[in-house]
């Protein structure tokens, strides 16, 4: 096929579990002529976008900044940084991403205790503090707080609180979560957040905003070995975000760009704003499917409202349901992975794409599909 300008006429309405839609001030944005990544204008502005997702992630940390590359690359900055062969680590598991999480805990080394639940369901807080307890010396208890491939929204409130003051750090993946649902990184006793910029920022993919904790940062500072990344060490990243400002790598300027504006746009909606929104849609679209025979895979309670898994009315296939809904009405949505492939659709309404209109259309496309199906 030859790719032209025209190839992306038309373009789908992204409603699955990431990317989500980009707004045409994003876009203007992202437009904008490249400087020089120690040009002062753009430090400027790089400084900027720090102090406005300190905001987001609730925090007063210092060391808070966009990584270069994906919400995969947040997470293994968050490990690579922490983690040391020979440590004890818990993670909560209960989907993809926290066996992701553990997955990069073996391969640097470590002692993974795995703490786990149903596909769908929450893990008990008290679950992941008893691991800890029973596990002496665990350096490090990470948790996923909006499980992409589940839909699950997991409780934190109490596991800072209950950590504080031992030597078990927090490491928390905020990539579904970040501004579609409250985060309080400081209140919460979060050491480490990352998060990605394609979910609820609604920004384009290929940032991974992180924070990290004057806790986090001593225990990198006394490490017995250097980080195992050259690139995601968070020891040298410092040195560019800070008054000396020494070469580390090219920032990517124009996603930097694109994410600041997605963050001057939440600032003007207001961040409490923006979790109702995601709220009010979510909620309306989960209902709506509801009344249409769709029934939830995930337990109730613990249901995100940006991000939608739910089985099909009477055992439809999910996939060829899902390739004519993008076909016919243009709409994208995700399926399922892992034990849930082939199964269920994750529906995203997430960033710009969470609004009223979006829960329309697909509900649109739903009706069409089901009734000439059966």
């Amino acid at each position: 096929m030859t790719v032209t300008q025209a190839t992306f006429d038309n373009p789908p309405l992204l409603l699955g579990p990431g990317p989500s839609p980009v707004s045409e001030r994003i876009r203007a944005a992202l437009a904008r002529p490249t400087l020089g990544h120690l040009d002062p204008r753009f430090l400027d502005l790089l400084d900027d976008v720090g102090q406005r997702l300190r905001h987001v992630f609730g925090t007063e940390n210092a060391t808070t900044f966009p990584v270069s590359g994906t919400g995969s690359a947040g997470m293994e900055a968050a490990m690579v940084n922490l983690v040391e062969s020979g440590d004890t680590v818990v993670v909560g598991v209960n989907g993809v991403f926290g066996t992701r999480l553990a997955e990069m805990g073996r391969r640097l080394g470590a002692r993974v205790v795995t703490v786990e639940a149903p596909w769908g369901e929450a893990i008990p807080q008290a679950q992941l503090l008893e691991a800890v307890r029973a596990n002496p010396g665990t350096r490090l208890l990470a948790v996923v707080h909006a499980e992409t491939s589940t839909g699950v929204h997991q409780p934190l409130e109490l596991l800072g609180e209950s950590l504080r003051g031992g030597d078990t750090l927090l490491v928390v993946d905020a990539v579904t979560s970040l501004g579609g649902v409250p985060l309080q990184v400081d209140a919460w006793g979060i050491d480490v957040c990352y998060s990605g910029t394609q979910k609820c920022l609604g920004v384009p993919p290929g940032l991974a905003p992180i924070t990290f904790s004057p806790r986090a940062l001593e225990r990198i500072r006394t490490r017995k070995t250097p980080s195992s990344s050259w690139y995601l060490d968070v020891s040298l990243i410092a040195g560019y975000l800070g008054s000396e400002r020494r070469y580390h790598h090219t920032a990517p300027i124009n996603l930097i760009y694109g994410l600041h504006e997605g963050l001057v746009e939440l600032e003007e909606e207001g961040l409490g704003a923006r979790f109702e929104r995601h709220r009010e849609v979510g909620e309306r679209l989960q209902g709506e499917l509801g009344a249409r025979g769709f029934v939830p895979f995930t337990a109730e309670g613990v249901r995100l409202p940006q991000l939608t898994a739910v089985h099909l009315p009477e055992d439809r296939e999910e996939g060829p349901l899902r390739r004519r809904l993008m076909a016919e009405h243009g709409i994208e949505v995700g399926g399922g992975l892992g034990p849930a492939a082939g199964k269920i659709w994750r529906i995203g309404l997430m960033g710009h794409g969470a609004q009223h209109t979006s829960v329309d259309r697909v509900l649109q496309g739903v009706d069409a599909l089901l009734e000439a199906s059966n």
